[in-house]
């Protein structure tokens, strides 16, 4: 599975969902830091990929189109990357099967 990772999580998710068996890119990786949220769902899409955010706009922006990448919505507070990784570790079992599913958002949340 592909994944772009969103500026405001580390570039070691990206690391992370790497060495776990997956292709991920993190926006700064890919000249988008900073880019509009067009700009990284047009890429996400290109791509294929899967939008992993803490953004509420991505979810928001799924809901009212048919179509578009799918979202992995982080639902949790500012925290560091040690807790984050672990916690995607405990749960990238379950994201990636809910998006092999077919769901459109996976919300995450600690």
């Amino acid at each position: 599975m592909r994944f772009l990772i969103d500026e405001q999580l580390p570039t070691a998710l990206a690391r992370y969902l790497d060495s776990a068996g997956h292709e991920a890119s993190h926006v700064t990786d890919v000249g988008l830091g900073g880019g509009a949220d067009v700009a990284i769902w047009a890429r996400a899409e290109a791509e294929a990929a899967v939008i992993v955010t803490k953004d509420a706009d991505f979810p928001t922006m799924r809901a009212v189109r048919e179509a578009g990448p799918p979202i992995v919505w982080i639902r949790m507070g500012n925290t560091r990357k040690a807790p984050l990784l672990a916690l995607f570790e405990r749960v990238l079992p379950a994201i990636v099967a809910a998006l092999e599913a077919g769901e459109a958002v996976v919300e995450v949340s600690d």
